[in-house]
């Protein structure tokens, strides 16, 4: 039996799993800081910090108890070490690192975006590779092809604002509240959302790049030309139309990468993964063309720690191994973490 626990800290969401043979999740906490959050508009670095530093040791030892396991049980402590708030990163590569050392166990650092691709396999063992996956989040939209275990090309990323970012700040420019884009999800359910139009920025019909900043000014010069009471008013069309052009964007860039590498299944991962309109546009359109799209449940889609478990099975059947000098990384590029 392998007993593996990971520590998730890249943001603002504390995670702790211990996952057993790569297969049974025996425990999965997540402490979310939202509210912490909320009244800044926005993640406040040192905040996100402190509450992880709160937060991390407790929680551990929870999840050790709620697995009905030993801590001497376990085999492997997994941690995300890259990308991510780096004084985030810095308290659970710690905690980690000083948890390995204790235990006489390996310690494994995982890349985040590895994370959220291997998470699809927490519901779906049997997927084989190759695939096309899609990590859409608050601070990612990735594309990559994953030929097989642990090989990451990149085909794609945002250039400017990922697209949890935009519908984010959206979500602020619109009095939403943050984070804005389950409240813009929510709103935009049942209205149609072709009503207004806000642009599309494909780049190039061969660029697999993402590209919302100018998404989000439209949005802003839109809203100076209307009234508080028509934003109002019509409020939900506006949700509607602006979610719509950031799907129509992922959905026609990943099933075009899907087509060019002659991949049949299609992953999406990530926050904004959780997103209904994401969801039920790239089933609808995956279906249409005879391609599969995996998609895990809203739970593993956003920051959790089972997908780091999930990711450090892999490293550790290879003995792939960190040392304790192991140092966290705000930026690095996936192919990088791997290489």
């Amino acid at each position: 039996m392998m007993h593996i626990l990971a520590i998730e800290t890249s943001c603002d969401e504390t995670g702790v799993s211990i996952l057993k043979d790569g297969r049974m999740i025996l425990a999965n906490l997540l402490s979310t800081q939202a509210a912490t959050h909320a009244p800044f508009g926005g993640i406040v670095p040192e905040l996100a910090s402190r509450k992880h530093m709160e937060m991390v040791q407790p929680m551990v030892m929870q999840a050790i108890h709620q697995s009905g396991i030993k801590i001497s049980e376990i085999d492997a402590i997994a941690v995300t070490y890259a990308p991510g708030l780096v004084g985030a990163l810095v308290v659970g590569v710690s905690f980690g690192k000083a948890l390995a050392y204790a235990l006489n166990r390996p310690l494994i650092g995982i890349h985040h975006l590895e994370g959220h691709i291997q998470s699809i396999f927490l519901e779906n063992p049997g997927l084989a590779y190759p695939f096309i996956a899609l990590v859409v989040s608050g601070g990612h939209t990735n594309l990559y092809h994953v030929e097989k275990a642990g090989v990451y090309h990149s085909l794609g990323r945002s250039i400017d604002d990922a697209a949890g970012e935009a519908l984010d700040k959206a979500g602020k420019m619109l009095n939403l509240g943050y984070p804005g884009g389950p409240v813009i999800d929510r709103l935009a359910k049942g209205e149609a959302p072709d009503q207004y139009r806000f642009p599309r920025a494909f780049l190039s019909k061969t660029s697999y790049d993402f590209s919302f900043s100018g998404l989000k000014t439209s949005l802003r010069t839109f809203l100076e030309k209307k009234t508080e009471g028509e934003v109002k008013s019509e409020l939900s069309r506006i949700a509607s139309a602006f979610q719509e052009a950031i799907v129509d964007v992922l959905a026609e860039k990943t099933l075009r990468a899907a087509g060019a590498f002659n991949v049949q299944t299609v992953v999406i991962v990530g926050g904004v993964a959780a997103n209904s309109r994401l969801r039920a546009r790239m089933s609808e359109e995956g279906e249409r063309k005879g391609i599969e799209v995996l998609i895990p449940s809203p739970g593993f889609c956003t920051d959790n720690a089972a997908m780091i478990a999930m990711a450090a099975v892999g490293h550790f059947e290879k003995k792939d191994f960190a040392s304790l000098d192991l140092n966290p990384a705000g930026s690095l590029a996936l192919e990088e973490a791997v290489a």
